[in-house]
């Protein structure tokens, strides 16, 4: 089941462009990155998907429904990436504040709040002040009141913002546990490390359209680098070198070299030693998905 349509999604800010026909799918249950340079039309888009933007054009369902669709919205989470909190609320307030706006009864609300603020390591902030919580806190009640709702999906823009490494690794643990649970998580983060480890899928935003949308597998499929430490090369094989694939470095004693299919390096290590060379090492490695962003907007500019 897809929780998330878009058709050729697009909208204009007066001349301005910010997305230019964007068209991507979400499974239910997926944990789907959404990465871009500032500027690429990601922000634009969640706003879309969660209807406080009206596109200019295409088209886009969420749960199956037009987005800002009170109903649909109901099950919907979202913690965006500038938090503005009412700074005079203890954490128990706000949730309970929220609980109401979604209208859960106080029941509900009583045993949810505190069950919730324990999840993000705030049970010993209950009755804080929101305006003393420090940056790494906010983000943390934030993501409290983005899962109150129990949502069937969630939208997270760069929850991993001002916390620490601990902080950090509990977040991946909490979406780890959403995906468990089959809860739809649609993230957003400059932080591609934690992309790479949580995410089934990843999109590349640029310039308002897709770039390349797949799993980490299938966008760097094609992109293996291989580092060789090989001596005695001769003038033939270094004009050679091409043929197997994207040289991107070589010296004396080491080259570096990104081939299309790791099944050629037997015959790449065969062919450098009936040649003459002295090969002392050969390590295949996958591109990662840091990697890949950076040639990807290097591309764009």
């Amino acid at each position: 089941m897809l929780l998330i349509e878009t058709s050729e999604l697009r909208k204009l800010y007066g001349s301005t462009v910010a997305v230019d026909g964007v068209t991507f799918a979400v499974a239910e249950g997926e944990v789907f990155g959404f990465l871009g340079p500032n500027g690429a039309g990601k922000t634009t888009t969640i706003k879309m998907l969660l209807g406080l933007v009206h596109p200019t054009g295409g088209q886009a369902r969420v749960l199956g429904h037009v987005p800002g669709d009170p109903a649909v919205m109901a099950r919907v989470g979202f913690l965006p990436e500038h938090l503005r909190f009412q700074p005079w609320l203890t954490a128990t307030d706000f949730l309970h504040l929220h609980a109401r706006l979604y209208g859960m009864s106080d029941a509900q609300a009583r045993q949810r709040v505190p069950a919730l603020l324990a999840q993000v390591g705030l049970a010993d902030r209950a009755q804080t002040r929101l305006g003393e919580f420090s940056k790494g806190m906010s983000q943390r009640i934030g993501l409290a009141q983005a899962l109150l709702n129990d949502p069937a999906l969630v939208f997270l823009d760069e929850p991993t913002s001002g916390l620490d490494p601990l902080g950090r690794r509990e977040v991946r643990d909490l979406i780890r546990e959403l995906r468990a649970r089959n809860v739809t998580v649609f993230l957003n983060s400059h932080l591609l490390s934690e992309i790479e480890m949580v995410c089934d899928r990843v999109a590349i935003v640029k310039r308002g359209r897709i770039a390349c949308v797949g799993t980490l597998d299938e966008l760097t499929r094609g992109r293996t680098e291989v580092e060789v430490r090989v001596g005695g090369l001769t003038a033939a094989q270094r004009d050679a070198l091409p043929q197997w694939g994207e040289v991107l470095s070589l010296d004396e004693n080491r080259l570096t070299l990104v081939v299309a299919d790791d099944e050629i390096l037997p015959s790449l290590a065969r062919w450098l030693v009936e040649g003459g060379a002295r090969l002392y090492a050969l390590s295949p490695r996958r591109l990662s998905l840091e990697e890949l962003f950076v040639r990807i907007v290097q591309e764009e500019r």
